[in-house]
């Protein structure tokens, strides 16, 4: 399995603090998340209450990346 292979999974925004977000997921779960490189390169904005797409290793299922923004 690659370091690229993500599960993805969709959530929303609960908490934000320096660029640590906390997502629960739709299943419950809370994952700590960071941005990916593209939302940081285009300045994208995520605030509380938006609805993302988080890639989660299979590996370490609590931690994750932020790869879509939905409003």
């Amino acid at each position: 399995m690659s370091r690229d292979d993500l599960v993805e999974m969709d959530g929303t925004v609960v908490a934000a603090v320096k660029g640590i977000y906390r997502v629960e997921t739709d299943t419950g779960h809370i994952i700590t998340a960071t941005l990916k490189k593209r939302l940081k390169r285009f300045r994208i904005r995520v605030v509380l209450g938006d609805r993302v797409t988080v890639g989660v290793s299979p590996y370490d299922p609590a931690r994750g990346f932020i790869t879509f923004r939905r409003s």
